[in-house]
């Protein structure tokens, strides 16, 4: 007999494991994107801008192919093609026309506003999904908290009741509305990006 992964949990971890790795991904490309910006359109006076700008642009071009693959292996479908411009010529000139290429602007572009969601992505998969875990396994370690003198729980500052119980209950039922609503949670900040 063999056990198997539903598909939907399957789908839900390959969501979540894409959030948690688009933090970093995001801030790696983001500074890269700005430094490689600011530094082009800064040295373009002396020239040496142009090469810096045309770099950074294929930088962009190199995340963008990572990002749609890893946003088309999500649902397992293609997502709708996109179309860079050749380039023709060799040396200096074919680089001063690799700046024209509007879709490496695009990617550039995408690498810069796309941090703000990847930020709101990781902070609300964690809090849902650790959140929730924590919050139904709350009778395992509430105990541990401090109790007595300036030491409330949320329920006691929501209520004024000081009973461990009523905190464990409010508790394991938050963790639980967490648990229950982090797929669509999840599902929805996969789907923004």
């Amino acid at each position: 007999m063999s056990y198997s992964t539903p598909p939907a949990a399957g789908r839900f971890r390959r969501e979540l494991s894409y959030l948690l790795r688009g933090l970093p991904v995001g801030i790696v490309a983001f500074t890269v994107a700005v430094t490689g910006f600011a530094l082009g359109l800064g040295t373009l006076v002396i020239v040496g801008g142009i090469p810096v700008l045309a770099g950074t642009l294929r930088a962009a071009r190199g995340v963008a192919r990572v990002e749609r693959r890893e946003l088309e292996a999500l649902p397992g479908r293609p997502l709708p093609p996109h179309h860079y411009r050749t380039t023709g010529g060799t040396g200096f000139g074919r680089v001063v026309r690799s700046l024209a290429e509007p879709q490496s602007w695009r990617d550039l572009a995408h690498m810069v506003l796309a941090l703000p969601l990847r930020v709101a992505g990781f902070c609300l998969a964690v809090v849902w999904t650790v959140g929730g875990v924590g919050g139904v396994l709350f009778v395992a370690w509430g105990w541990a908290l401090p109790r007595g003198e300036g030491h409330q729980g949320l329920l006691e500052l929501m209520t004024g009741n000081d009973s461990y119980a009523g905190e464990a209950v409010f508790m394991t039922a938050v963790g639980a509305l967490l648990l229950a609503t982090s797929v669509p949670v999840v599902r929805g900040m996969v789907a923004l990006n």
